[in-house]
C-alpha cells in the first residue's frame, strides 16, 4: 500500500489556502481523498468517521526535513497519535514528542526508537517519570520534578533533560492556546528566577545531563516573527548559563505551534519563511554572544497532521426558524470539541451527490445535549440539502481524535487511512460493548 508513497517528493511551499488534504479531488458532487471516494468510506465504515490522508502526512514530514535539514523535527503526538501514525513518523525519520504514559506506550508498541522521543508535561506523575526514564529527552517543567526524576535514574546512568523556560511572548490563535507568556501553567519563569533555579538544581544532579533549553509559544501561530523573537531570547539564556556556570548547552528546542488553514482563503505559517527566519536569527544571536550554534529542535504537530484529516458526517435533521437554519448531524462535540473550546471555525462541503440548487447559510450542529454543540457556524451549503446527505469537514486531522470523548455514552469515531486508492482501518469505532466493559459497577 505504501509503494507509491516512496516516490512522493516536493519542495517546501508557502502555506496553502486550501484546507483539504493534498490528494483531495472534487468533481460532479463527488470527492476522493487518497484516490478513495469519500462516500464509499462512509458506506463501508459508517459515520462519523475520521479520514486521514497518509500521503499528505508523509509529504508534510518531508517538507519539514527539507526546509530544516540540520534540525531535529519532533512530531507533537498530542495533535494526533495512533500506532499507524507513529509508524509513519518513524519511517519518515522524525522524532516524537509525547506528553503522557499513554502516548509513550503507543509509540513503544510500534518499536519507535526510544532515543528519538521527547517527553513533555507540566505535571508528570511519578509513574510517568519512571516510565520515561531512558527516552531521548525529558523536558523539565517545574522545580519539584528535578529531584524526583534524579531519584529514579538507575545507578551508573544519566538522563538527558531540557528545561522549559517562559520567553514571555504572546502568540497563538486563541488565548486558551497561548503558552509562551507569563501567567500560565507551562514552563519556568525567566523573570522571577525560577529558570535560573532549575538550571542550578539540574547541574547539581549527577544523574541528570542538561543538554539544552526548551520553549513553546502556543498554537496556530501564523507568522515567523514570534519565533524569531523567541530564538533571540533563548540564545540570551544560553549565554547567561555559560557566563554563570561555564557550561555551553548544545541544544535549543523552540517547540511547535505552526498554524494551518481551516477556512478556504486562510493561510497557515509559511514554512519557507520560518526556515529562513529562525536559523538566521539563532546564528546572528550566537555570533553576538560568542556561542557555538546549538542544534535546533522543532515540534510541529497540527501543521503535519491537521490538513490531512477530513471528518465525515450524515445529516440527520434540518430545522428552520427565527434563529436560522440548523443542520444536525450524527456527530458533534464528542468528536470535535474545538468550536466549543476555542471558537474554531471550519470548512464544510456536501459530498456524494451533485446539488441541483443554489446555497444557503446554515449552522451545522451536533447530536449532543448541549446548546454549544456546534461544528460550524454560518457556512454555505446547498439549499436542497436533506437528511441522509453526507458532509465532509476539512482540516480535522489534529486535536479531534486525540480530544474525542464518550459524552452521552457515544462511542468514539473510527480512524480510516487512505493511500494509493485504498482505505484501511487504523482505529476501530468504539461500540456500546466497549463502554460496558469499562463499567464494572454491577
Amino acid at each position: 500500500m505504501c509503494v507509491l508513497l516512496q516516490d512522493l517528493t516536493r519542495q517546501p511551499t508557502a502555506a496553502s489556502p486550501d484546507p483539504w488534504p493534498t490528494t483531495t479531488l472534487f468533481a460532479e458532487g463527488q470527492a476522493t481523498c487518497g484516490g478513495v471516494p469519500l462516500h464509499e468510506i462512509a458506506e463501508r465504515f459508517g459515520t462519523p468517521a475520521y479520514v486521514v490522508d497518509e500521503a499528505d502526512i508523509r509529504l508534510r514530514c518531508r517538507d519539514y526535513r527539507t526546509a530544516l535539514p540540520d534540525a531535529t523535527i519532533a512530531y507533537a503526538a498530542k495533535a494526533f497519535l495512533c500506532r499507524g501514525m507513529a509508524d509513519w513518523i518513524r519511517r519518515e525519520g522524525l522524532a516524537l514528542d509525547v506528553c503522557s504514559a499513554g502516548e509513550l506506550a503507543i509509540a513503544r508498541s510500534t518499536g519507535f526508537p526510544t532515543e528519538r522521543m521527547i517527553f513533555h508535561g507540566n505535571a508528570k506523575t511519578p509513574a510517568e517519570l519512571r516510565e520515561a526514564i531512558g527516552v531521548g529527552r525529558i523536558v523539565i517543567d517545574n522545580l519539584a520534578e528535578i529531584h524526583r526524576l534524579a531519584a529514579l535514574v538507575p545507578p551508573g546512568r544519566r538522563q538527558r533533560v531540557l528545561i522549559r523556560v517562559i520567553p514571555d511572548i504572546e502568540a497563538g490563535g486563541h488565548p486558551k492556546i497561548r503558552t509562551g507568556a507569563e501567567g500560565q501553567k507551562f514552563g519556568l519563569s525567566i523573570a522571577d528566577g525560577e529558570a535560573d533555579a532549575a538550571v542550578d538544581r539540574v547541574l547539581g544532579q549527577p544523574e541528570l545531563e542538561l543538554v539544552g533549553l526548551h520553549c513553546h509559544l502556543g498554537s496556530q501561530i501564523a507568522s515567523a516573527e514570534p519565533y524569531r523573537r523567541a530564538a533571540r531570547i533563548m540564545v540570551e539564556q544560553l549565554a547567561r548559563i555559560r557566563d554563570r556556570h561555564g557550561v555551553v548547552l548544545p541544544e535549543l528546542d523552540l517547540g511547535g505551534g505552526q498554524a494551518i488553514a481551516y477556512l478556504e482563503g486562510e493561510h497557515g505559517l509559511d514554512l519557507r519563511e520560518y526556515a529562513a527566519t529562525v536559523p538566521t536569527e539563532i546564528s546572528r544571536a550566537c555570533r553576538e554572544y560568542g556561542l557555538p550554534i546549538p542544534h535546533l529542535i522543532v515540534e510541529p504537530g497540527r501543521s503535519i497532521s491537521g490538513p490531512s484529516g477530513v471528518t465525515l458526517y450524515r445529516v440527520i435533521a434540518i430545522k428552520s426558524g427565527p434563529g436560522g437554519v440548523f443542520v444536525a448531524v450524527d456527530g458533534g462535540m464528542s468528536d470535535n470539541p474545538r468550536p466549543g473550546l476555542y471558537d474554531a471555525r471550519y470548512t464544510v462541503r456536501m459530498i456524494g451527490r451533485r446539488s441541483q440548487s443554489g446555497s444557503r447559510t446554515v449552522t451545522v450542529v451536533g447530536r449532543h445535549c448541549e446548546s454549544g454543540d456546534v461544528i460550524a457556524r454560518d457556512v454555505a451549503l446547498p439549499a436542497d440539502l436533506r437528511p441522509g446527505d453526507l458532509l465532509g469537514v476539512a482540516a480535522t486531522g489534529a486535536y479531534h481524535h486525540s480530544m474525542a470523548s464518550t459524552y452521552n455514552a457515544t462511542g468514539r469515531a473510527p480512524v480510516v487511512a487512505v493511500a494509493d486508492g485504498q482505505a484501511r482501518l487504523l482505529v476501530r469505532r468504539e461500540e456500546p460493548d466497549d463502554l460496558l466493559r469499562r463499567d464494572v459497577g454491577l
